[in-house]
């Protein structure tokens, strides 16, 4: 028996309705940045079971590898990345020369120097000529990158012991895991350490701390996540969702009674050894800190930035009040408490 027309016309419009909702309650689409797993990357990409809440409802996540922050820049600038974890350096380069002006700091990702937490290293041989930051007149030091948070605070501790780049030392641009044998090899005099690299016993045999990070430039809000208002106006719902699923894993790893699983399942993923990882990963002693809530250390961010500036990596002042959106993270925090 042929459907009465109005029948017809009731269900076609049923059937647009509900596929209209069907794809309303599609997920959104999170793409975010990463370097160094563990501490810029996003712990819901290790795939622990039980811990997220919103992943595969609101929101889908899309992690891609980057080797270093200054890459994410161009991305963010091309809307190939929507959230991207960026050192406190590249966020102020990412105002200043990348015109993003729409860029917002939206939380914390961790911080350097805090309290009894870890600080980077700045190494040298044991046994080498180099006892004091004076020595290194004349020598060739290291660090990841030119203008990198962590090439910064090798060079404001350098200048504070009136020795300038070009003038009195070379410096030469190298991977994190190709420092060890720079150093070993007499290639270079000093290297920047970060974890997990500065926790290996091959290093820790030939090499000792000439200063750290903190020393240089004192707390550093080395990585903040950041985001632009058009992506954050469109899915805000769903960020809340992906913040609130970060700190509950945050919460996991952290716990002390989780450690050995937490060490297996980020050497499983990095394919390094358990021992890479064991001695230090989220423990007080070892690890940079990471704020509970997810809220970056402003009052660092800006001293950062600043030195920064008087470094020449930047032309003018820039107030980071005018590029935070904290709103987003502390709604994630209530949920949680």
């Amino acid at each position: 028996m042929p459907v009465a027309k109005p029948v017809f016309l009731a269900l076609a419009i049923l059937a647009l309705l509900l596929g209209a909702r069907a794809a309303s309650a599609e997920p959104a689409k999170l793409r975010t940045g990463w370097v160094v797993p563990a501490a810029d990357s996003p712990l819901l990409m290790f795939g622990k079971a039980g811990i997220t809440k919103h992943e595969g409802v609101s929101y889908t996540l899309e992690a891609t590898h980057f080797n270093g922050t200054p890459p994410m820049i161009t991305a963010l600038s091309a809307g190939e990345t929507d959230l991207a974890p960026l050192a406190f350096s590249s966020f102020a380069l990412a105002v200043e020369n990348a015109k993003l002006d729409d860029l917002r700091i939206i939380a914390d990702v961790f911080q350097d120097g805090i309290d009894d937490y870890y600080t980077n290293e700045y190494m040298v041989l044991k046994d080498g000529p180099v006892k004091t930051i004076e020595d290194l007149k004349g020598r060739v030091v290291t660090s990841n990158g030119g203008g990198s948070a962590v090439d910064m605070a090798l060079r404001e501790m350098l200048r504070k012991h009136h020795l300038d780049d070009k003038r009195d030392y070379t410096l030469v641009e190298a991977a994190f895991p190709n420092m060890r044998a720079m150093l070993a090899e007499k290639k270079v005099d000093l290297i920047s350490g970060v974890r997990p690299f500065t926790d290996s016993p091959d290093l820790r045999a030939i090499a000792r701390t000439l200063f750290t990070q903190k020393d240089a430039i004192g707390p550093s809000q080395m990585i903040i996540l950041t985001a632009r208002t058009g992506f954050l106006e469109k899915n805000r719902a769903a960020i809340v969702d992906y913040l609130e699923d970060s700190l509950r894993a945050l919460q996991w790893y952290s716990d002390p009674a989780h450690h050995d699983e937490v060490v297996k399942i980020v050497s499983d993923f990095a394919k390094t050894p358990p021992a890479v990882w064991n001695g230090w990963l989220f423990t007080k002693e070892g690890d940079y800190y990471k704020d509970p809530a997810g809220r970056p250390n402003l009052t660092a961010l800006q001293s950062n930035i600043e030195t920064q500036r008087e470094l020449g990596f930047l032309k003018a002042d820039l107030d980071v009040k005018q590029y935070v959106d904290l709103s987003l993270v502390d709604e994630a925090a209530k949920r949680i408490k």
